[in-house]
């Protein structure tokens, strides 16, 4: 994993803001105990969950998407690391290990593919070699049953989310074949045709390759979804879909049963939780919609979508501080913030 930056203990907490008579998050996660070897530590470390980011946006630009999933990973971490160790979230049964970074692709791309096409075409390259690497690390970090928490970086993270995590557990004997499901809320249901690699696609390539059993998701827009897409999900039995419309326009039924329904289509096995963050209204992300649910409604997703399913590994994508276009918002950090920290409390309580 050449892309892949570790931190020390030093760089948690020269961002966590130290104050008297109060405990930080950024005090108490834990970090690799050798940055030389990193399947020893991960192994010997005695957190439940292990945090990376993958700050990238090559599989967004591979989408012919918005370019700036790549920066919402510092602001998070800032947020994350400064808030409270208390009695509902101690902090140490978070290993954090640190980043991808595919800057130097998304440079040589940037600097020398010419046409559009051509571009398009190198990012979808590009976008095989992060499957690789972040494929390696989920698969490192599951066979010895410990939940990953990955922060993207586009939605085409699905993919090596899932592939690891099922290798993973496969060899950890917790599965009996390398295969998982999967439930995410999304405004798309990034089951778009295998063209080449991007953030569109991700669960089309895990469910074609073996890796992916049953998928649901949440709160589809069915002005965002393609008719052959529409036509794959209801040609498959083990994809299923719930649109924003049934939900919240024609009220056929509540959120939270929308969601008790994915957790019962996907109980018989282990469950990745995924999250786009296009789909809460107003939040900044290259399909950023102003009409969508609500950050307590993306709260209550993770905390009943992880009470009621077995939960293989979390992955939150697609948010953004700032876009290529100019847009920019603050407040995504804090808002994963509080995504995260849900999911941990949630798998506490199981």
């Amino acid at each position: 994993m050449k892309h892949f930056k570790s931190y020390h203990k030093q760089d948690l907490l020269s961002i966590t803001k130290i104050r008297r008579f109060e405990t930080k998050l950024g005090e108490r996660i834990q970090v690799l105990s050798d940055l030389n070897h990193l399947e020893q530590s991960i192994q010997a470390s005695s957190a439940s969950f292990v945090l990376f980011g993958i700050p990238e946006d090559i599989g967004v630009k591979a989408n012919l998407g918005i370019g700036g999933a790549d920066s919402a990973w510092v602001p998070f971490l800032q947020s994350f690391l400064n808030s409270q160790s208390n009695d509902f979230l101690e902090g140490g049964e978070i290993l954090l290990l640190g980043h991808f970074d595919f800057s130097d692709m998304e440079h040589l791309i940037e600097q020398n593919a010419l046409s559009y096409d051509e571009k398009s075409e190198a990012f979808r390259h590009a976008v095989n070699a992060i499957d690789e690497e972040v494929e390696q690390l989920v698969k490192l970090i599951t066979q010895f049953k410990k939940i990953p928490i990955v922060i993207g970086g586009g939605h085409n993270n699905s993919y090596p989310c899932i592939k690891g995590a099922a290798k993973g557990y496969y060899k950890a004997g917790v599965l009996p074949i390398a295969q998982l499901n999967a439930i995410n809320l999304d405004a798309h249901a990034d089951f778009r045709p295998m063209e080449g690699r991007h953030s569109g696609n991700g669960f089309t390539y895990a469910e074609e390759d073996g890796y992916l059993e049953k998928y649901c998701v949440i709160g589809i827009h069915e002005n965002y979804l393609p008719q052959n897409v529409w036509m794959d999900i209801v040609n498959n039995p083990f994809v299923d879909c719930i649109t924003y419309e049934d939900i919240f326009v024609h009220e056929k039924r509540s959120f939270l049963q929308a969601v008790g329904h994915a957790t019962s289509f996907t109980d018989d096995t282990l469950c990745g939780i995924e999250l786009d963050l296009d789909c809460i209204e107003g939040v900044l992300s290259s399909a950023q919609t102003p009409v969508g649910i609500s950050p307590n409604q993306a709260r209550q997703y993770i905390q009943f979508a992880t009470a009621q399913s077995k939960p293989a590994y979390l992955h939150i994508c697609e948010g953004a501080t700032h876009l290529s276009d100019g847009r920019t918002d603050g407040s995504t950090g804090k808002l994963i913030s509080y995504l995260v920290s849900d999911f941990v409390k949630a798998m506490q309580i199981l």
